[in-house]
């Protein structure tokens, strides 16, 4: 096996939009590629297979008003007299009406700090409360499944479409949070950043069984705008979306205790332990930053341990007790790997005992104690019969 190329982790643009690729000498797991840039909300448009309904002029022009930054308290007027009239009439245009009336609350608020010398309002609250129920991109929830109306999940939209997550869809909601921080925008790169590190972590979470998630699946995320901080705006929502926007997702990719026994949480629990750690490789190859790779090393062989520990102590099935001791052994080979990488001497060292890791890290182990579980027992296409050669930051499958 040819020695890999130097690890280093995905680093996010600070442009907006689906997040770029990183390389990864690991096998890459379910996860497919990550786009191009990191991601904020969607492009406004429609369908093109029906005739789209009128958009609402209120909205137009609170939104020109809100981006225009003059008469702030006309276009929050206008903005909820557009939210009421396309309630009732069935029009579109919710997320501009919701962003114009945005706009214009934070142009209203500096107005009112100007005059008054810093009295400061958090509105966003109340208005990601009323975008809920008009469709918007800020008031996601865990769980559900939208179309963006454009179908692609790339541009600057607010508008989505819920849909039931049994058909077709563009994307499923699989997590969310809020950053901290004061009432300065810490930028772009920081939020990303952030966003980026936590949805990543936060899918196991969703999707416990990386090897029943699709290899077209990525992962992509919302988060707030400079405008939006200055409202209180914090939250982040992780979403699942299909690298090819046509095809689209079809069905849940949820598997978790809400949808899995006792034993299929254990055994996942287990294995993931080590995924959240590859998935924090340091930035730097081991030539460049040794002892940032020798600690990241010593992470991964501390993660097996536990991991070993959870596959032992746990008990089996009658049926999965000897695939799955077998699974336990070949980890415990792969630790003593990660242990002696993280006391190389110098990078050829660490190479030469990351390599064998990877030699020894291969999904065959682990398909019969999977089987005897009743969990996805093919190992994906990215994962199965890889060399450990480069592969993104989406794959971070290591299971045996």
């Amino acid at each position: 096996m040819s020695t890999p190329p130097p690890p280093g982790p995905h680093q996010p643009q600070e442009t907006q939009g689906p997040h770029p690729q990183g390389q990864y000498p690991y096998p890459q797991g379910p996860y497919a590629a990550p786009g191009p840039y990191p991601y904020q909300p969607w492009g406004q448009g429609y369908s093109p297979y029906n005739r789209p309904a009128p958009v609402n002029g209120a909205a137009i022009a609170s939104l020109v008003l809100g981006i225009l930054c003059f008469v702030p308290a006309g276009g929050l007027l206008l903005g909820l007299i557009a939210l009421a009239q396309i309630r009732r009439k069935g029009e579109r245009g919710r997320g501009m009406a919701v962003t114009g009336a945005i706009l214009s609350s934070v142009g209203l608020a500096l107005w009112v700090v100007g005059l008054s010398g810093g009295i400061t309002f958090d509105v966003w609250t109340g208005l990601k409360d009323a975008a809920h129920d008009n469709g918007s991109a800020y008031s996601l929830t865990t769980g559900e499944c939208f179309d963006a109306p454009s179908g692609s999940l790339e541009g600057l939209a607010y508008d989505v479409d819920r849909v039931p997550c049994d058909g077709r869809h563009d994307a499923e909601v699989f997590a969310a949070f809020k950053m901290t921080g004061g009432a300065e925008y810490p930028g772009d790169a920081k939020v990303t950043d952030v966003a980026d590190t936590k949805c990543y972590a936060l899918r196991y979470g969703y999707a416990m069984d990386a090897w029943a998630v699709p290899d077209d699946v990525d992962v992509y995320y919302l988060t707030p705008t400079r405008q939006s901080w200055r409202l209180g705006d914090r939250d982040i929502t992780c979403l699942f979306g299909n690298t090819d926007e046509k095809a689209g997702l079809t069905g849940s990719l949820r598997n978790d205790a809400r949808t899995l026994d006792a034993d299929q949480v254990a055994y996942l629990k287990a294995v993931n332990l080590e995924n959240a750690v590859l998935d924090a490789q340091p930035e730097d190859s081991p030539d460049d930053d040794l002892r940032g790779s020798r600690a990241w090393a010593g992470r991964m062989s501390a993660a097996l341990t536990e991991e070993i520990g959870s596959l032992r102590d746990h008990h089996w099935p009658a049926d999965a007790r000897k695939p799955v001791a077998k699974v336990a052994t070949a980890v415990e080979a792969s630790r003593r790997e990660w242990a002696r990488a993280a006391k190389a001497t110098d990078a050829d060292s660490f190479y030469a005992h990351y390599d064998r890791a990877m030699v020894l890290s291969t999904p065959d182990t682990s398909m019969t104690a999977r089987k005897a579980l009743g969990l996805t027992a093919t190992p994906p296409p990215s994962l199965d019969g890889d060399d450990g050669g480069g592969s993104d930051r989406g794959g971070s499958q290591f299971e045996v």
